[in-house]
């Protein structure tokens, strides 16, 4: 709505100005230059016409301008006069003419009253974002942020928000086997594939670089309908893993290599403002909430899974996805314990068999914090799928084994884990 207003506006103002000199005959001058510069003796088409289609042209080039950069606009309107002018000569040489002045002043007009309608606290409002976000959000929802009330100076605020970070932590063996155009052409396929997708389901791409992205949901505008942020992402990490397996299958197929990609979860309070300056200033988010989701995506290897979530965004989305339990963590010297967890499945979507699966894996852990060693190994095994690989299963039939010998210590993973607690 504020696009079409703010269009109607410029169109207006700048449309009345356009008829002023039009009508006035402020642009005569010019198009008889152009004339005997062309030597032509013609008929000219219409004055409405040609008037009419001036202010189409004006209009148009608003719209275009104020959704995009000032580069892109400046290329538009340099394309349309270069038209016009190679139109009005191409009609010459067919025994027609058409004066050219009358576009290109309108489009001309249209483009300086953009750049000052820019220097407004109103005409700056769509600028600014774009240059805080680009497109790192999905186009309707950009166009919510243009079009609301939210203060775009981003000083600062804390809100409650879901991170999902996917890191690749077999980027140094890719790096080693493939050569550097190969290697490149992977890892954009699979940043192009997994930020896409992820932005389209209404994911910020906070982050994008050669080994990890960093997506955000409930900012900058809250998640809307029933979902919260936290199922959101939970919901998105799921769909991403099938996606990036079946991108994996086309990696084998092509390069005889796949990627071993972790996705960690967080939810909590945050930090989101406009960080950075002039240069490389973008909307981000940062606090411990943020940080323990890295951390939860480079632990995913020790446990064997491929989503790791953090409690509260377990706890916010448990009523529509189905998980199950991975660890306690403990920080030394300190009383609070944090569980992490698996998302399996949308709620409801397990399989009989799964469903009893991931019952007798909780009973195992369950059986395992209480040292019950005989107990846990038995519901571990009732756990176990045939034909189907479960690395967190093995993890903790390793650690009950390591437990019955009294090998059990904390990993250095899991140690730095906790100590993010």
């Amino acid at each position: 709505m504020r696009l079409i207003k703010s269009t109607l506006f410029l169109g207006i103002l700048t449309g009345v100005i356009f008829s002023l000199l039009y009508f006035s005959g402020g642009l005569e001058g010019l198009s008889s230059f152009w004339k005997g510069l062309m030597q032509s003796q013609w008929q000219g088409i219409g004055r409405g016409m040609l008037f009419g289609t001036s202010l189409f042209l004006e209009i148009a080039v608003i719209w275009i301008a104020l959704q995009s950069s000032r580069q892109e606009t400046v290329s538009v309107v340099m394309a349309i006069a270069i038209l016009l002018l190679g139109a009005s000569l191409v009609a010459n040489l067919y025994s027609s003419y058409f004066t050219p002045v009358p576009g290109v002043v309108a489009i001309l007009l249209a483009l300086v009253s953009v750049l000052i309608f820019e220097k407004t606290d109103t005409g700056s409002r769509e600028p600014v974002l774009r240059r805080l976000f680009g497109h790192r959000l999905r186009a309707d929802i950009f166009r919510r942020l243009v079009d609301g009330g939210l203060n775009v100076d981003f000083s600062g605020e804390l809100h409650e928000a879901s991170v999902l970070v996917c890191t690749i932590h077999n980027h140094v063996d890719l790096m080693e086997s493939l050569s550097a155009s190969n290697y490149v052409s992977l890892m954009n396929l699979y940043l192009r594939t997994a930020s896409d997708f992820l932005v389209d389901v209404g994911g910020y791409l906070d982050e994008c670089s050669g080994e990890s992205l960093r997506v955000i949901f409930g900012v900058p505008l809250p998640v809307e309908g029933a979902s919260n942020h936290a199922c959101k992402a939970a919901r998105a990490a799921l769909d991403l893993v099938s996606r990036l397996e079946d991108l994996n299958r086309e990696c084998d197929a092509h390069w005889q290599k796949r990627l071993d990609f972790r996705i960690g979860l967080n939810s909590g309070g945050m930090i989101a403002a406009a960080y950075g300056g002039g240069r490389m200033g973008r909307f981000s988010v940062s606090g411990p909430a943020v940080e323990f989701a890295r951390h939860l995506s480079a632990a995913c290897a020790q446990y064997g899974c491929r989503i790791l979530s953090g409690p509260t965004t377990y706890e916010l989305a448990s009523e529509k996805l189905e998980g199950r339990p991975i660890d306690l963590l403990q920080r030394a010297e300190s009383r609070r314990r944090v569980e992490l967890y698996e998302f399996l499945a949308a709620k409801n979507a397990l399989s009989p068999e799964r469903e009893r699966s991931r019952d007798q894996f909780w009973k195992g852990v369950i059986f395992f914090r209480e040292r019950k060693w005989q107990e846990s190994i038995r519901a571990f095994s009732s756990a176990r799928i045939p034909g189907i690989p479960d690395m967190a299963l093995d993890h903790y039939l390793e650690r009950v084994e390591r437990a019955r010998r009294g090998e059990d210590e904390p990993t250095p993973e899991q140690a730095l884990l906790a100590e993010a607690v």
